[in-house]
Formats: structure tokens, sequence, C-alpha cells
């Protein structure tokens, strides 16, 4: 199924803002975390975790879920097709598996968060947890500017559905 011209770009560019914010969010997410880990400041360390917990929730979660969402709309509703070309199907795998990730460390980021609101946190407390949230905020901006790439340069490879459909659809006449 396609949709009209009009309404694909307005999803395609729904898809890459969202998937930009993502990106954006996550690194000033990531900031933040290293600032938390190497300030000798408890008031930029508390200041650094308690705003992860707010830009996890309000930025990172909303524009991963719509990321995901306008990819897979995209998919279904222009001609690359949800299973046709490897690259989205890598897409998707990189996208549903950094979203579950995401998901995943988010009691980890918020504990710390409503730690640091209650006291100043010293350097050792929660250190490893702390470690974690950063090389995972390292981890998914590395995977999101990869399946950015994979967006922008959509390296060929019909899958075995790609090929059955190409040969159903008509060649383009010639004038």
């Amino acid at each position: 199924m396609t949709i009209a011209p009009r309404l694909r770009k307005t999803l395609i560019t729904a898809h890459v803002a969202f998937s930009l914010g993502w990106i954006g969010a996550l690194t000033g997410f990531l900031v933040l975390a290293v600032t938390g880990l190497t300030s000798q400041d408890a008031q930029t360390v508390r200041a650094a975790y308690i705003a992860n917990g707010l830009i996890t929730w309000y930025a990172i979660v909303p524009l991963a879920f719509a990321s995901l969402l306008t990819g897979i709309l995209q998919a279904f509703l222009t001609p690359w097709g949800l299973l046709r070309n490897y690259w989205v199907i890598f897409k998707l795998v990189i996208v549903v598996t950094a979203t579950v990730m995401l998901m995943g460390k988010t009691s980890g980021i918020g504990y710390v968060a409503d730690l640091a609101a209650e006291r100043a946190l010293s350097g050792e407390d929660l250190l490893g947890l702390r470690y974690s949230i950063t090389g995972h905020a390292l981890g998914g901006l590395a995977v999101l500017l990869w399946a950015a790439a994979l967006g922008v340069f959509k390296p060929r490879g019909l899958t075995g559905l790609g090929r059955r459909k190409q040969a159903e659809e008509p060649a383009p006449s010639r004038p």
C-alpha cells in the first residue's frame, strides 16, 4: 500500500525529526552522564543526574517510540516495505533493540536521579550503575548513528520477498 506524496514526505520528515531528536537527546544525556562521573562538584553531579532523569522520561523515551512508530508506518505505507530490503530489517532490529535496552535502563536511571534529588552523591555511590548508564548511552548513540547511516545510504540487497515483489511489478514504460 502506498500513500500520497505529500503525506509520505510528511511522514518521512516526522521520522527524521524524531530520530534526530532521539540522537540529540541521547547526546545531551551522555554529556550529563560523563559530567556526573567526572565532576568534583557535588551540586554539578546532583544536577547532572536529576537532569538525566528528566531527559530520559520527557525526551528520550517519547522520541524513541515516535521514531519506531513512524519508521514502521513508513515501511507499511511506502514502496520500501518492512521485509523487502535487508537495510530496512537491520534498521528495524537496531531501533527495536535500542528501545528495549533503553526501557531496561530507565529504572536504573530513575534510581540514580531520585537518589541525587535526595542527597549529594559521593564519588563511590552507585559507581557501577553510573558507569553502566554512561556506557549504554555511548553504545546507544553509536547504534542510532548506524541506523541513521543505513537510512541515508540504503545499501542494496533485496530479501526473497523483495525479489518476488519486484518481479511482480510491471516494468516502467519508456516514452
